[in-house]
């Protein structure tokens, strides 16, 4: 998970969520976007390399659906092609102890926030 600066320039890394699907992952969501109050919530689009949509592109886009309608703030979907490999890259640079999912997620918000 990431967040930006209410300015939508920086995006900053949080502590991943690990099965968000389950009754204590989404407490845990549902905790987070009370504290940050987002006016939009991305979520990654796990395309194929072709850019074709496979099985988890279809589980992300209907997490999305659900979570949309359960917390009622819009809800996006990012191609997130490659923002692993950016975020390990990122990593060994820095020597940054973050988790490569969390920086993951700021690449992703960043991609998001460059297109607006």
């Amino acid at each position: 998970m990431a967040v930006s600066d209410p300015t939508g320039t920086i995006a900053r890394p949080l502590p991943p969520i690990h099965r968000v699907e389950g009754r204590e992952g989404r407490a845990e969501l549902d905790r987070v976007i009370a504290e940050v109050a987002p006016d939009v919530i991305v979520v990654g689009d796990p395309r194929l390399m072709s850019g074709e949509r496979g099985e988890q592109a279809r589980a992300a886009s209907q997490f999305a659906q659900r979570l949309e309608r359960r917390v009622g703030i819009p809800v996006e979907l990012v191609d997130e092609r490659l923002t692993t490999v950016e975020a390990g890259r990122r990593a060994a640079e820095s020597g940054s102890g973050t988790s490569v999912d969390s920086l993951a997620a700021c690449v992703l918000l960043e991609s998001y926030l460059a297109r607006l």
